[in-house]
This record gives structure tokens, C-alpha cells and sequence, in this order.
């Protein structure tokens, strides 16, 4: 998920390993843990020339069970040598500092899997990435009850009790929405899966996900033998079908030379995705798994990579959402999440 909600979560598992021994401080260890594992967007950048590349090593193995060990034990022993010393000797053990970086490692990309975007938990032994689609890589209602509660907590004493029940209200209500969510995207697949067979749409696979920010508004795309079939649902719909309807034709407008950067980008898009030809010789590449955005010149895939040659391969031009009117693209967002 995003980064501010990492930072949330990493520092309610540094306040549950820590935060009776040294209050704070446990908190600020945490959210450096949970910042940890998305710093393999600058690992990437450094490891890799290609752009591709480094995009592709985001929640990798830096994200994966294995990492989440290893760095535990490496950050554990390092930071109880450098805090075990002067008035705080003794204080601590290199049990506690392993166990909080461990946990907050952790439970870092274990919530990245709720999202789309999808995370490498068993590398570097399978690059398969693990995506439930249940939340949006940044949802409110998520973080913001759960910053609230960890905010509250700092201003109180850490022997007090009451720091006690503020780290389990925001743990409480952050898993319990999260719960909401697993439920909800069931009902979701099946409204997705009834709209299809009502408007006699053949298909071979779908997927559903929460626009961003919310868990309300749901897009639904349907993969067929010759095109996408996408749509919209909110749960303040009158009508429990998905509307809206648009066709997507496939576009793999490219040569054949650049089959294994184009099947590395169809892995990371799980295989929804176009390659449209522009005028001045780059290549548009659309993840079609993320919601469209109405824009006022209609509606527009939000991920876009501009892909050209360079050194007998693609390469990646850096990302940057086209969203010529964010205003009214979020307006837009808005009032269809209200319903229809």
C-alpha cells in the first residue's frame, strides 16, 4: 500500500514489540521498518539501467518471506549493538529489536498482497505474485482511523494502560476494515460474474478491484478472445449490476524482437494489457488491470508506460499518470461513487 500506511502499520508493531520499554522510540523504529521493504524502488534504480528492470524489481524479493528473516536478524543484532549502551544498557535484548523488525518487515508486504498491484512473497524460489485485489494500493477509510489512534497514543506515557487500548483500537479497526474488504470483494465477483451473464458477454478470465481510495466504486474487467470488456459498480448503485459497459480491443502493436521485455510487462499486468504505436516512434503500454478514469475527453487507462528502443531493447520512460484535469477526474470519481 502506500507509504504513509506502511509507516502507520510499522510503527503499531513496533509499539506492540517495544513500546512498554521505550515508549516512542519504538514507534519511530517501527515506521523505519516499515519503510524498509519500498526502498527497493531506489535498489532498483541503482542495480538497473533499464527502467523496466527496475520497475519490476518493486515487490520483489525485498517484499518476499524470506527477506522479511533474514533482515530481521541483520537489523536486530546491528541496532541492539548500537542502542545497548550508556543509560540504556541492558534495556533492551536482541530478541526484542529481531522480533520488531521482523514483524514490522513482515506484515509490510503481507498487507501489499490485499492490494492489485500484487507482491513476490516466495522469492527468489517463485516469482509468482501473490494479488488479492481486495483493497486499493491507498484506501482512507484504512489509514486514517489507524494514524488517528497512533497519533493519540504518543501523547500518552508508555507505562500507562491506556497506550494499550489505542494500539489495539487502531490494530482492531484497520483489520476488521480489512476483513470488510475480503468480504466484500466475494460479493463483488459475483455481481461482476451475473452482469456478464445477463449482457450474454463470453469471456475467458475477469478481475475486480476498488477504484483508489475507497472500496465503494469496483471496476470489473473481462478478458475475451478478442477484446476487454471493462465496467463500473458502486455499492450505492440502485441496480446490483455492474454498468457502464466499455470495449477495449487488443492492441499488441509491436516487433517481435521485444518479445521477452513486452512478456515481462504482460507478467506484471497479469496479462490485461495493450501496446498502441504512437506517432513519433515510442510505444504506449496500458495496464488495463487498474480502473479507467474519466477524464473530459473521456474515459482513460491512469497507468500508462511510454516504452521506446534503446540498446536492441525497451526502456521506460518515467512514470507519470496523465491526468491533464485532476480536479475533474476526482469530482468524476466522486459522484459515481455516490451511486447511480
Amino acid at each position: 500500500m502506500d507509504s504513509l500506511t506502511q509507516i502507520v502499520l510499522g510503527a503499531a508493531c513496533g509499539e506492540a514489540v517495544l513500546g512498554k520499554k521505550i515508549g516512542n522510540k519504538a514507534l519511530l523504529f517501527g515506521a523505519i521498518g516499515g519503510t524498509i521493504p519500498d526502498l527497493d524502488v531506489f535498489v532498483g534504480s541503482l542495480l538497473y539501467n533499464n527502467e523496466i528492470d527496475a520497475m519490476l524489481f518493486h515487490r520483489g524479493f525485498m517484499h518476499s518471506i524470506l527477506f522479511s528473516i533474514f533482515a530481521a536478524f541483520l537489523l536486530g543484532w546491528l541496532i541492539h549493538r548500537l542502542y545497548n549502551s550508556g543509560s540504556r544498557l541492558n534495556s533492551t535484548t536482541q530478541k526484542d529489536w529481531i522480533l520488531l523488525f521482523f514483524w514490522t518487515l513482515f506484515t509490510h508486504p503481507i498487507l501489499d498482497c490485499f492490494t492489485p498491484y500484487g507482491t513476490q512473497l516466495f522469492a527468489p524460489f517463485s516469482s509468482y505474485r501473490v494479488a488479492f485485489n481486495t483493497i486499493a494500493v491507498a484506501d482512507l477509510l484504512y489509514t486514517t482511523p489507524f494514524l488517528l489512534c497512533m497519533l493519540v497514543l504518543m501523547l500518552i506515557k508508555r507505562q500507562n494502560p491506556r497506550r494499550r487500548f489505542w494500539l489495539k483500537l487502531g490494530l482492531g479497526i484497520s483489520s476488521a476494515y480489512l476483513l470488510f474488504t475480503i468480504f466484500n470483494k466475494v460479493y463483488i465477483d459475483n455481481v461482476f460474474k451475473s452482469s456478464l451473464e445477463d449482457n450474454a458477454i463470453s469471456y475467458k478470465r475477469f478481475s475486480t478491484q476498488p477504484s483508489i481510495l475507497n472500496n465503494i466504486l469496483w471496476y470489473g474487467i473481462a478478458e475475451t478472445d478478442n477484446d476487454y470488456k471493462v465496467a463500473f459498480y458502486s455499492l450505492l448503485d440502485k441496480s446490483n449490476r455492474f454498468s457502464e459497459w466499455k470495449t477495449i480491443p487488443k492492441r499488441r502493436v509491436l516487433n517481435k524482437f521485444y518479445d521477452e521485455d513486452i512478456d515481462c510487462l504482460a507478467w506484471f499486468s497479469n496479462n490485461y494489457y495493450n501496446v498502441e504505436a504512437l506517432s513519433n516512434g515510442e510505444y504506449l503500454y496500458n495496464d488495463l488491470r487498474y480502473p479507467l478514469v474519466k477524464t473530459r475527453e473521456g474515459y482513460k487507462s491512469v497507468f500508462n508506460l511510454k516504452l521506446y528502443e534503446a540498446n536492441g531493447r525497451l526502456n521506460m520512460k518515467p512514470f507519470e499518470p496523465e491526468l491533464e484535469d485532476f480536479e475533474y477526474t476526482m469530482t468524476a470519481l466522486w459522484e459515481r461513487l455516490k451511486g447511480k
